[in-house]
């Protein structure tokens, strides 16, 4: 059902041994009410008068719901008097194009409420096969939180893939091109500001984990701490990947800059041993554009070309010289 300021998603009550069933927001306290089961609520941008009715509706903390409707928040884990808050960041490959959201659930004894920001994938998908397993289910509203958890963390891998592809092809454009133009060094830059937006979406993830896996059996049930245990793993093997991402990006810079230096010495040295070489029948040849009264061998008959062949001899012997030495 649409909402001016917002839209609920999804809304349904789940039930041991019965069916789920759609509920209007009205209907949301009388299910509440009842002995057994939880509803699970999907919200994307929700305005306040939308917020305030769910606010009612589960008896949420003013606080959290402030902060679920506000957006941009840090990942964390707050407990208020009997439910959890917990805000998340989303990211995951839309084509080409790396997208992030926002992610903030409630979760109650009774009740999960789920609000995405931004361009957050939606979780028809989580709560479809969530729907399939009713044996899990009827551990309550924890096991979709775990579920929803362990998509997100999953919708790191492609990103991860992503951009290895992309280093590999700036890897080539560092390491094997002869001159680094301004597109490429803004590429880097680019690249290196996505996987810090990465980093800060997956890191805080392992500690969202911990805090859930430490939270009270009233909430978390003990069965499903291990699954926690599990996404908390695979938070670990995307943060290494994203680390050893950025690592590797680093150290083509240096590698770049090392070989972009060895060129300028290699032109160094040429540039010297020319000018070595030059200098000698400058030498020389300065010598006789002096202005002396004196010099017996400018009347030499030979002398001219015994000039020429010593200067022109010297330039040759210093020639191969730095040649075999490499600086030429």
């Amino acid at each position: 059902m649409p909402d001016p300021a917002g839209a609920v998603v999804n809304c349904r009550h789940y039930r041991p041994g019965a069916p789920a069933c759609d509920l209007a927001l009205d209907a949301i306290a009388p299910a509440l009410a009842q002995d057994e089961g939880f509803v699970w609520l999907g919200l994307h941008e929700p305005g306040e008068a939308l917020m305030r009715q769910v606010q009612a509706a589960f008896g949420l903390h003013e606080l959290a719901v402030e902060d679920a409707h506000t957006a941009h928040q840090r990942p964390k884990v707050e407990r208020y008097d009997e439910s959890l808050f917990i805000a998340l960041r989303t990211a995951w490959m839309e084509g080409d194009k790396l997208r992030f959201g926002e992610t903030h659930l409630f979760l109650g004894r009774r009740y999960l409420v789920t609000v995405r920001h931004g361009a957050a994938a939606g979780h028809a998908r989580v709560r479809a096969a969530c729907e399939r397993r009713p044996e899990r289910m009827a551990w309550g509203p924890a096991y979709p939180l775990y579920a929803l958890l362990d998509a997100l963390v999953d919708q790191f891998f492609p990103i991860v893939n992503g951009l290895d592809d992309h280093l590999a092809r700036l890897e080539d454009e560092l390491l094997f091109r002869e001159r680094i133009d301004q597109s490429v060094i803004r590429r880097i830059y680019r690249f290196q500001r996505q996987i810090m937006k990465v980093r800060r979406a997956v890191v805080p993830l392992a500690q969202v984990c911990s805090a859930l896996m430490s939270t009270e059996e009233d909430l978390i049930p003990t069965e499903l701490k291990p699954y926690l245990r599990d996404v908390a793993d695979h938070v670990g093997t995307v943060t290494e990947s994203v680390d050893s991402v950025g690592e590797i990006v680093l150290t083509a810079l240096n590698v770049n800059a090392s070989l972009v230096s060895v060129r300028q010495n290699e032109a160094t040295k040429r540039l010297a041993g020319w000018g070595a070489i030059l200098a000698v029948p400058t030498m020389l040849f300065s010598v006789y554009g002096m202005n002396f009264d004196y010099m017996p061998e400018l009347r030499w008959h030979w002398a001219y070309p015994a000039l020429m062949a010593a200067a022109g001899g010297l330039c040759v012997l210093l020639y191969f010289r730095l040649r075999r030495a490499g600086w030429l």
